[in-house]
Parts: C-alpha cells; structure tokens; sequence
C-alpha cells in the first residue's frame, strides 16, 4: 500500500484557521459560539469507527476541557446527509466526497475538506468453535455472491450447516465498502443476511452462532489488556486470509498493523475527516488535531495503521524452551 504525506501547505492553512476562527468569538448568524478550544458542537461518524473515535474525542477533550463534542454514531448514508444538510460540519467515513457531495457542500457556502486520518481492516470473523480459521479472497468472495452457501464447500469435515453472513447495518461504511471493493460493485447475494444493528453486536453474534460469519472494522478487534496491539478478542476467531488459491496458515493473514502496512492483508480501507466548517472553529480544529502527530499516535496505540508517520517493521525471532 502506497503511503503519502501531507504537504507543508495544507499544515499552513489549518494553523490560519486555528488564527482566524480564535479570533472571532461573538455569536454567528447560525448561533455558533464554538472556538477551536472551546464551546459545544456535534460531529457525525459511521458506527464502525467508534471506537477510535471516542479514545481522539477523550484525549482532545482531557487537553481543551471548554470544549464538548458530541458524537453521533450513524450509519454512512446517514452521517452524509446530516454533513451535506449542515446539521454537523464534520464527519468520519471510509470514502471521499464524490464530485455530486462535493457540489451541494459548496452550494451551501462552505468549502469542505478531506483528511486521510488513517487505515483499518475489513475483518471476518467466526465462532471459536468453527475450525476454518483461513480463507482465500476468492472464496470471501463466492461467500457473499451466494456461491458458496455451506460450511462443507470450503472443507467438506466442516459441519456448521448453512454460513450466516453477519453485518453492522444495512447502509454502513463497512457494507458499502464489501460492495464497491470486494464485490466490484455487485450486490451481495449471500443466501443468509443478518443486520445486527451494530458493531458489537456483530462480534456478540458471532460469538453465540456457531455458523456465522461476521463482517466488521479491524479496530473493534483489538484486545486492549495488550499494550502491543498484537491480540485480537478472546471470544471470537478472527479470520486469516489468503491470496492464494488454498489458504494455510503460512500464507493467511490477519488485519494487523503490519500486514496492513505491507499489503499482506487484502481488504484495507481509508478513514476521512471530512470537515465543512464555514467558521473554521471546534470541527477543524478537531479534524487537525486528529491529522496532527498526537491523534495519529493515539491511532497507532489503538492498533491501527495511521496515516502520517515513519513506520518501521522488524522481524523479531522468539525462542521457545
């Protein structure tokens, strides 16, 4: 996966915002009152992010305690449409606005901006008792196109009966993403859907459905007891995948930092800050500080990948007794 940085210019701008908007502290025509390091505003996010948001918002709200930002955790046709309708001027998704958002943003009067903030996995995961803990991209594929339908196609000793394939929600971040870059845009014609309503309740079924198959964020996976990010949930398996044509452990990968990193890991999404502040005030200043070399650490320590940094991978041999 091919890294990029920030230009000096775009650094430039948003401390000129962080000036001009520090400057004006009367009440706006729309009855803002918010600062870059005070007052109160709701921002939107896709559900999926939430927890990487929430550990940005405490620590952003432990450094300026005059400021309250209130989440709104949403799908991702719901979080655009509260952005594009105004109703919140920042909002983090896994796309950028198209040419049409983009337009009608403008139309309204502010000139929005997209942030890169940093990367997740697209996850599988399964029940602890079902063995097939590797699978091929192919066969994730045949999976939510409908042509694999049985726990016995992938491995004929496999006997969960029919594959569950569990979602978030039917209109998030994570759907749209399976749909536009794992199924080319098809739609999923997997036999048996499930919308859990949200994240947790992804794992929560998973964990209770012996032959489901659950679809989620990367960084509702890591067990935050390890300070290395290198444990996932105990109560779950998480899938291993292959780009291979038969996926064995030495060629399957799970959504690490690392083979997010080095592309080993197939199904890897950006997450935006998509800000459009007329104002310049709380939603930037939040959006820079999530961009800005504390947020992106604070991104890495949560286990994912962040966007801006040097990250250096090295291979530790550990000996055993």
């Amino acid at each position: 996966m091919k890294r990029t940085r920030f230009y000096i210019t775009v650094g430039l701008m948003l401390s000129l915002g962080f000036l001009l908007s520090a400057c004006g502290q009367k009440k706006a025509k729309d009855g803002r009152t918010d600062t870059p390091t005070s007052g109160t505003i709701k921002f939107a996010s896709d559900e999926s992010f939430s927890p990487i948001i929430e550990e940005l918002l405490q620590n952003y709200q432990f450094r300026y305690p005059e400021t309250h930002l209130l989440p709104i955790y949403t799908d991702d046709n719901k979080g655009m449409q509260l952005l594009l309708d105004q109703k919140v001027n920042l909002f983090f998704t896994s796309h950028a606005l198209t040419k049409g958002e983009d337009a009608m943003l403008r139309g309204k009067g502010p000139i929005p901006a997209v942030f890169p903030i940093g990367y997740d996995g697209i996850a599988f995961i399964v029940n602890n008792t079902n063995a097939d803990s590797c699978i091929t991209v192919t066969d994730v594929k045949k999976i939510l196109s409908g042509q694999i339908a049985k726990w016995n196609q992938l491995n004929p000793k496999n006997d969960k009966g029919n594959i569950e394939v569990v979602f978030d929600n039917k209109a998030s971040a994570t759907l749209h993403y399976v749909v536009d870059s794992i199924l080319g845009g098809k739609n999923i014609k997997s036999a048996n859907i499930v919308a859990a309503n949200n994240s947790k309740s992804v794992i929560d079924y998973v964990h209770k459905t012996p032959n489901a198959i659950g679809v989620i964020g990367s960084n509702w996976l890591n067990d935050h007891r390890d300070s290395t990010n290198t444990t996932f949930k105990k109560d779950i398996r998480v899938v291993g995948l292959s780009k291979t044509t038969v996926a064995q452990p030495e060629n399957s990968w799970q959504p690490y930092q690392a083979y997010l990193l080095d592309g080993r890991y197939p199904f890897v999404r950006t997450i935006y800050a998509v800000v459009a502040d007329p104002h310049k005030a709380l939603p930037w200043a939040f959006a820079n500080f999530v961009t800005n070399p504390i947020g992106q650490k604070i991104i890495f320590k949560a286990g994912l990948l962040p966007y801006r940094g040097e990250i250096n991978i090295r291979e530790v041999e550990v000996k055993t007794q």
